[in-house]
């Protein structure tokens, strides 16, 4: 009888577990009722009873969509208040993302915790505050990314928040956050910021390890040697003994109770209970055990009919990708010779403009039009090089748009619902310097990464591989120009990206294109949260800087780093010797202008096609060389600020436009651009291929 019962509970369990729900409220009509329940809802004025929230022509403001389910809600900068109906909230099924940030919501933190299936939570620069229970997080395993900073939260952090097994980020700063630091031991954690609180105690060796102090200033009373410089003294108060440190295990020692120190627990080791039922006729018994033994077959045999159709279904949705020649991807020199050999893409679906899901190409930004996988596979193909993360080929569709498709390889850790909110996220910056995605395909091994084709090439390709009219082109003004819009597009990325551990990540002239004008555009920015830290340490110019071979350390000045070797790089003409991992060839371009301005040398060190301009340009050259000189200082604390770069460059384009000098204008300052874009900047994080040739990705 016992076993019967139980047999008959655990099908029905998986049963039910495993079984869709097919009678359910629309998405619409939960949306409806979340509208309702807010206040100052102007901004979902497209929110409408009888139209679709996923329609692609009418879609819903804020609504992501995928697969037309709605997977996620960007509320942010919408001016919302009043109470949000969680309830409602939790009956979205497919919800993944939540994002709030920047509205006037008040009061407690909302029971989001409702939600089990949300994976980031955004609810930055509101109004709430008081304590969040220390279980708030317990039942939310699958959550990667929590933003509460710039609240007025109190009492501890949560300690159930450091048990999230697979959490990327979590930012608490400026908020009222108390107590010690919880041990946080993930290994996924890329991205933390606990600064302007009111913490205590040492920082846990987990953070202490690989976060700088950035992530701690603005709290008196946390200490650490490694991050902060500060040694966490031994005390005693109020009958408590606080060690020197957490690793010492001399910690705060509770007083005696009458329990023993158990609390409530009353149950003893070793011992288990046991419930007696009552005595049941036995005839009975053996009827309701072959009742119930028969529907336990029946509730078996429906479960794999239902894996069975499951099963095929995700066969419909494998496809492949394989080029035509074998020898496809081994095309692009630096000379910026094409293969010219053709790409097929094989597919077992892809709808055109799709929203998401494996094997489909997915439309994250129509600005330059809405296309689909059948596009592609109808291209004009052409192979433009094979860099160190994959392979890039141009396609010029049938109606004379040409995009880059960028193959990648080295993102294979990363999961669907993470890559979807990554180049979504990165899409939708605007800044007449930045490269935006387009599009991306994903699957499990590879992915494919859509970007507007760039008519000049990489800066790489344009400075060291065309010796021809295009090279010609670059005089002294037009590159002062192109710097300057490097160091702005930098500047941007470093104010709407700043949780980022560094914000490109991979700034490199190859990695830098231009447009027809000369105008450049970064691209492979912001993929470091995407890729292995041991690809990325492989693949990623900020990790070549010294404090990361030294240290194993990275930061946003990592990225000024970089910015100064460009810089270099595009005044002196020379090939960096730092772009290659074993350091073998081309010039150290660092030490030699380091050497050369000690020596009052500068001049020998600037490309003699640009130093015949005028003995006025060969100042400003000058002045731009120590510019770069002082951003790839090796010391990250001595480095250039990046404002303060970019006011210098500023300086010196005054100056190049008939100015008289610095003395003649206001000091230059980088406008805030995280107010303008806040709202997109509202979900977290690693990297594309980075190119080894010059015309090797756009």
């Amino acid at each position: 009888m016992s076993f019967a019962i139980r047999t008959l509970v655990f099908f029905i369990c998986v049963f039910l577990i495993t079984t869709p729900v097919t009678i359910s409220v629309s998405d619409e009509e939960v949306l409806l009722r979340v509208k309702k329940s807010l206040k100052n809802a102007a901004a979902l004025a497209s929110w409408k009873a009888g139209t679709d929230p996923c329609d692609m022509k009418n879609q819903w403001a804020g609504v992501v969509c995928s697969n037309n389910i709605v997977t996620g809600l960007r509320l942010g900068g919408m001016g919302l208040s009043g109470e949000i109906d969680v309830q409602a909230l939790s009956q979205i099924p497919g919800l993944r993302t939540l994002s709030l940030i920047q509205n006037s919501f008040s009061g407690p933190i909302p029971e989001f915790n409702q939600i089990g299936a949300l994976k980031a939570l955004y609810i930055s620069r509101n109004q709430f505050s008081g304590d969040i229970p220390s279980d708030f997080f317990t039942k939310m395993g699958s959550m990667k990314k929590v933003w509460l900073s710039d609240n007025k939260f109190t009492g501890p952090i949560p300690s159930s928040l450091a048990g999230l097994p697979r959490i990327l980020e979590i930012h608490l700063e400026n908020n009222r956050f108390s107590g010690e630091i919880p041990e946080f031991k993930q290994k996924t954690l890329v991205s933390v910021d606990f600064s302007n609180n009111n913490l205590q105690g040492e920082i846990p060796a987990g953070l202490s390890s690989r976060f700088n102090s950035s992530s701690f200033k603005g709290n008196p009373g946390l200490c650490s040697i490694q991050v902060l410089g500060k040694p966490c003294q031994e005390m005693v108060s109020s009958g408590q003994m606080v060690g020197k440190s957490r690793n010492n295990k001399i910690s705060s020692a509770p007083a005696a109770t009458n329990d023993g120190g158990l609390g409530n627990n009353i149950s003893s080791p070793g011992k288990e209970t046991t419930a007696v039922a009552p005595d049941v006729d036995e005839g009975k018994a053996k009827n309701v055990s072959i009742g119930m033994m028969a529907a336990s077959g029946i509730i078996l045999a429906l479960m794999l009919t239902g894996i069975a159709i499951l099963k095929r279904r995700q066969e419909k949705l494998e496809m492949m990708m394989i080029p035509e020649d074998p020898s496809v991807m081994s095309g692009g020199e630096l000379s910026g010779r094409r293969s010219g050999s053709s790409v097929r893409i094989i597919s077992g679906s892809g709808r055109r403009g799709g929203r998401g899901g494996d094997g489909e190409l997915v439309m994250v930004n129509d600005e330059k039009g809405v296309f689909g996988l059948p596009d592609l596979m109808t291209a004009a193909a052409e192979v433009m090089g094979d860099g160190t993360m994959g392979s890039s080929y141009k396609a010029t569709m049938t109606n004379g748009t040409a995009v880059v498709v960028r193959r990648v390889k080295e993102m294979n850790g990363v999961g669907l619902d993470d890559f979807d909110l990554e180049l979504r996220r990165l899409s939708g910056l605007r800044h007449k310097n930045i490269l935006t995605p387009l599009a991306y395909y994903y699957r499990k091994e590879e992915k494919l990464l859509v970007y507007e084709f760039m008519p000049k090439g990489s800066l790489l390709y344009v400075l060291h591989g065309d010796r021809g009219a295009t090279h010609s082109e670059l005089n002294w003004q037009t590159r002062l120009n192109i710097v300057s819009g490097i160091a702005q597009g930098l500047g941007f990325l470093h104010e709407e990206l700043h949780p980022y551990q560094v914000p490109h990540g991979d700034l490199q002239s190859s990695n830098i294109l231009l447009t027809q004008d000369y105008e450049p555009r970064l691209s492979n920015y912001g993929y470091v949260s995407l890729i292995t830290t041991a690809n990325a340490a492989e693949s990623l110019m900020a990790f070549r800087s010294p404090e990361a071979l030294q240290f194993n350390q990275v930061s946003p000045k990592s990225d000024v780093y970089c910015l100064g070797i460009v810089i270099l790089e595009v005044i002196t003409g020379k090939f960096p010797s730092e772009y290659l991992n074993n350091g073998n060839g081309g010039t150290d371009v660092v030490q030699w202008v380091k050497s050369a301005i000690a020596d009052g040398r500068e001049d020998e060190v600037l490309d003699p096609e640009i130093a015949v301009d005028s003995s006025c340009s060969t100042e400003q050259m000058r002045r731009l060389l120590r510019v770069g000189e002082a951003c790839a200082e090796s010391n990250p604390d001595r480095r250039l600020d990046l404002r303060e770069a970019i006011r210098r460059i500023e300086e010196i384009i005054h100056a190049a436009d008939g100015g008289v000098g610095p003395d003649s204008r206001s000091t230059y300052d980088m406008p805030s651009l995280r107010d303008g874009y806040a709202h997109q900047v509202e979900e977290g994080r690693g990297v594309a291929a980075v190119s080894d040739d010059g015309k090797s990705l756009h």
